[in-house]
């Protein structure tokens, strides 16, 4: 699929729905990607052996214009990634079912979207962070009209990105970032002023595979029925 073919609105909705829907949470390292473009051996020679669970959520909103992304801009008095844009998430804790209670826990906690607003579509394949975590980010849909009451100990703002500039590959840009002793290539997202990297990078990249790099196959036929696809 090119950027010419991507459909918008509900129809994007029903591509992404139709590419999750067989998915299941991960968190086994062995089947995560990393937040780099090259030099993955490099990367992960500096990667904990066992790294923590995590999950995140990727929280879709439907606004009439079109699909957003929500992100949080993590308060600047963090000891871990201050001032960094992520998606709500954290660690997954002992008393969390799996990782999709971690990812709507921690959403609750950190901008106070109910859980129940978030409408569950599946999961990406995890990432390894260079802060030793294995994330598996959890895509859900919200419907506008939701309130939220950001923690300010966590989260300075909360702001939204239209998903076509997302997948508008002339906004990626691979830069050279220096970690350790290793020089490694990863991607960012610039939105206005707004830079997405890092982990964030990694798992927003990994939802561009799925809508944008993932070859049309026959689950898809009745979206190219439809007419919200090209071939």
């Amino acid at each position: 699929m090119v950027d010419g073919d991507i459909p918008g609105g509900w129809q994007l909705r029903r591509l992404i729905e139709s590419r999750l829907r067989h998915t299941a949470p991960c968190v086994d390292p062995a089947q995560a990607s990393l937040p780099v473009t090259e030099n993955t051996a490099s990367a992960r020679a500096r990667l904990p052996e066992q790294p923590l669970p995590a999950a995140v959520l990727i929280p879709i909103v439907e606004r009439a214009e079109g699909l957003t992304l929500l992100f949080t801009q993590r308060a600047a008095h963090l000891r871990r990634h201050a001032g960094q844009i992520s998606f709500p998430g954290g660690r997954v804790e002992s008393q969390d079912s799996g990782p999709t209670e971690t990812a709507l826990r921690e959403t609750e906690e950190e901008i106070g979207l109910d859980r129940r607003l978030v409408s569950v579509s599946g999961f990406l394949q995890p990432l390894l962070t260079m802060t030793g975590f294995c994330v598996c980010p959890v895509v859900g849909f919200i419907a506008p009209g939701f309130a939220l009451r950001p923690d300010p100990s966590e989260v300075h703002e909360v702001f939204e990105v239209p998903l076509l500039h997302i997948l508008n590959k002339n906004n990626h840009i691979v830069r050279e970032r220096t970690i350790g002793e290793h020089v490694l290539r990863v991607q960012e997202i610039h939105y206005g002023e707004r830079h997405i990297w890092g982990a964030t990078a990694g798992i927003v990249m990994l939802l561009f595979k799925l809508i944008v790099d993932t070859p049309l196959a026959d689950a898809d036929a009745p979206l190219i029925a439809s007419g919200a696809l090209q071939k």
